[in-house]
């Protein structure tokens, strides 16, 4: 579902610039400050208010409040200009703020250059069955998901995954080759994920690295956040050094891990952790 639908009109905008600015309080207070005539409310489930939108002339605005705090303000400012208030699943919505942003991020980005090989996919696979056995119908976070080919063994094993990256010339990639769907994908900040999504019972973090002195407080904030964000964590590494540090990384949250060298695929995946609470 777009966005568009939601709002039920043709002629709207979100005025956060990019998903990574859903958690930005200054947008509230800039879509508070437009002149307006008519507002629309977008209650979820549990009737918590997650989106507000004004009407200038034939322009819709809305801003989102998935990721941040919504204001009283907000209803003050209903009060003043009527509309109406609808209800969808949050959810839902998460997904058609990933696919606007998606498509405008396809308008403006080039793809990366193909980085993906033959083969590559069913190795995961292999792998995902190796070590659940379970993942039909459960949701999967897909963490540093490139250009989604981990994503794309996660549909096949009949999961449904949430993916994220900060690279988008790879998620660019990786939409145009429909190896990441753009209501399942995120261009933001990993190391800072659980500002933007919720728990899932699992995730995956593969070929994470190169891990070094220079850059490895980022990675941990990157690992400890997936181990935050899922109950079963799947991670693999190129070298057995990079995985001891995960191994250690998942001690420090308080999760029972087991490491083995892996052959599936000996360039990406040589060394795998697999973490559970």
């Amino acid at each position: 579902m777009l966005i568009q639908d939601i709002f039920e009109t043709e002629h709207i905008g979100c005025i956060e610039p990019t998903f990574a600015d859903l958690t930005s309080d200054y947008y509230t207070a800039e879509l508070l400050e437009l002149e307006a005539e008519e507002g629309r409310i977008i209650i979820s489930e549990d009737e918590r208010p997650i989106a507000f939108a004004v009407r200038t002339k034939d322009q819709w605005t809305a801003a989102s409040f998935v990721c941040r705090p919504f204001h009283p303000e907000i209803f003050a400012r209903m009060e003043e200009l009527g509309g109406d208030i609808y209800q969808e699943p949050q959810q839902e919505y998460m997904q058609a703020l990933m696919e606007y942003y998606n498509l405008r991020l396809c308008g403006h980005v080039r793809p990366a250059p193909e980085d993906n090989r033959p083969g590559r996919r069913e190795m995961i696979v292999s792998l995902l069955h190796e070590v659940w056995d379970d993942t039909a119908g459960r949701t999967c976070i897909d963490c540093c998901c490139g250009s989604g080919v981990v994503s794309a063994a996660l549909r096949e094993c009949g999961a449904y995954p949430i993916a994220y990256d900060n690279d988008p010339e790879l998620i660019a990639l990786g939409l145009a080759t429909g190896r990441l769907l753009p209501d399942q994908v995120m261009h933001i900040d990993a190391t800072i994920a659980s500002s933007y999504i919720g728990p899932a019972e699992l995730g995956a973090g593969l070929m994470l690295g190169d891990i070094s002195s220079f850059n490895r407080e980022m990675w941990q904030q990157i690992v400890w956040q997936l181990l935050y964000l899922s109950e079963r964590t799947l991670l693999s590494t190129a070298t057995e050094p990079e995985i001891r540090l995960i191994e250690e990384w998942c001690a420090e949250m308080g999760r029972t891990a087991e490491v083995f060298e892996h052959d599936a695929d000996p360039i990406y995946d040589a060394w795998v952790c697999v973490a559970k609470q």
